[in-house]
């Protein structure tokens, strides 16, 4: 639940104004969090200007005090940042540290979730990567000759990501090591594992700025999403439960190549009323 220590508390009411399901009240000239309502995103531990709220559910050494020279970001530097940002398909042969994709991880953790469910979960993939590599693409040759013997009008797009995963899993089969055209021999896999799209989605987005960040490159294999989505066995490997599903996976090593420079995109299409 969610504390107030009212020998702290000098019921400013900023808590009051900043609580979106209304759960707190003043009582007494100080304030009373209700436990009702909540949705425990702790608003009221982040505004409180006396260090009076706290929680007995969450670590509260996740808590850091705002510094300005800590925090903000230039907005210039940072929308550069995210426009250098570039696929990596282009692994060096080295190991990504379990601290690096520990924060990586962190990033996904502290985003937003709707309701402040927290409903997203992360599996890291390394030392059995190969073993997945190869349930992935055993599962993609299947559905590729499943599509080609099934063709229709309609499905003439999935039949090019046919003929490419048969091509794929022939390539992989002769050379496994030269012809990974799944993980091109990234050493790490995160899997991120969510009821939702949306929020598994956004978590993502955040982990992808960490991992370039920690100079770090990865890219996100939608065919292993697709695999999984046909292929119940790999997700009772990697032990998904019941009512989750793989929302994205990242693809994780030290890039082996150097961009110069960012690309050019479409121009934005903004309705503005």
């Amino acid at each position: 639940m969610m504390i107030v220590d009212k020998d702290k508390c000098i019921g400013c009411g900023l808590c009051i104004k900043d609580c979106f399901v209304r759960d707190i009240e003043i009582q007494d000239n100080k304030a009373h969090i209700k436990n009702k309502t909540c949705m425990k995103c702790g608003h009221c531990i982040a505004i409180c200007p006396k260090h009076a709220v706290s929680t007995d559910e969450y670590s509260m050494d996740d808590v850091k005090e705002y510094k300005k020279e800590d925090f903000n970001i230039d907005a210039d530097k940072l929308l550069n940042f995210i426009k250098f940002r570039r696929t990596i398909r282009q692994f060096k042969n080295k190991d990504v540290e379990n601290k690096k994709l520990a924060k990586i991880i962190e990033a996904g953790r502290f985003t937003q979730t709707g309701g402040n469910l927290q409903n997203v979960s992360y599996i890291v993939v390394k030392d059995n990567i190969n073993e997945l590599k190869e349930m992935v693409i055993e599962t993609l040759k299947n559905m590729g000759e499943y599509v080609l013997k099934n063709s229709t009008p309609e499905n003439k797009q999935i039949e090019k990501y046919a003929k490419m995963w048969l091509r794929m899993h022939k390539a992989y089969k002769e050379d496994p090591k030269k012809n990974d055209m799944l993980f091109f021999n990234a050493p790490a896999v995160v899997l991120v594992v969510s009821d939702s799209d949306v929020n598994g989605a956004l978590a993502s987005s955040n982990m992808e700025l960490m991992t370039n960040a920690l100079d770090l490159g990865t890219f996100f294999s939608g065919f292993l999403v697709r695999a999984a989505q046909s292929n119940k066995h790999i997700n009772d490997y990697l032990g998904i439960e019941e009512g989750k599903k793989i929302v994205t996976c990242m693809v994780i090593g030290y890039p082996d190549t150097k961009y110069s420079r960012t690309v050019p995109r479409k121009d934005a299409d903004i309705t503005w009323k």
